[in-house]
């Protein structure tokens, strides 16, 4: 035989050799392509929930900004306004609900320190949790200014009703011990004129 015959194969080790590296080449990229999945499903999931706490603080926003007779005097920590102003922070907020009519009973919103949810009573009612139970929330403050009507106080409130709500939790990452924590501002102005 001549040496052109013998240099047109691979030999057994050279095989082997390049089996084990292709083996070890797709281990890795399959294994990278497993934690980007996981990875991604763990970012859809906690998107899921902060939807959920988005669409509860986007109806809660709209519903106090249609209302009226803001009052912030519940549960208040601290206030330099009118009677019905927390410029300190309280953890419970009632209105007025648009088309209420006369009879006066208002919406109230306030933190349940025991289940860590935000809750709402309509009319009376009894406190209904309003948030998802794998949402955490640890604090929540309203600020409310404005709550006086026009010059019935001393000084004159000429100050247009507003709240801020400040909202601190965690949500939970799916199939993980992580959490994400979340610091969330809104601010709803009351859209009837009231200066």
């Amino acid at each position: 035989m001549n040496n052109d015959m013998k240099s047109r194969g691979f030999t057994l080790v050279e095989m082997i050799v390049a089996v084990a590296l292709f083996a070890i080449v797709m281990l890795v990229c399959v294994g990278a392509l497993l934690a980007l999945v996981g990875a991604n499903r763990k970012v859809h999931a906690l998107q899921s929930v902060m939807n959920n706490l988005n669409v509860t603080l986007d109806g809660m926003v709209r519903d106090i900004r249609m209302g009226s007779l803001y009052d912030g005097s519940g549960a208040c920590t601290g206030n330099s306004g009118g009677t019905k102003d927390c410029t300190g922070g309280g953890t419970q907020f009632s209105y007025e609900p648009y088309g209420n009519g006369p009879t006066g009973i208002p919406t109230v919103y306030r933190l349940n320190t025991t289940t860590n949810r935000i809750e709402r009573s309509k009319n009376n009612g009894a406190f209904v949790p309003i948030t998802s139970p794998e949402i955490v929330i640890n604090s929540m403050q309203f600020f409310v200014i404005g709550s006086s009507r026009g010059c019935s106080v001393t000084p004159c409130d000429l100050v247009q009703p507003k709240v801020v709500i400040v909202i601190k939790g965690t949500a939970p990452v799916l199939n993980s011990q992580a959490k994400t924590t979340f610091h969330i501002q809104v601010t709803a102005v009351q859209r009837l004129l009231d200066l």
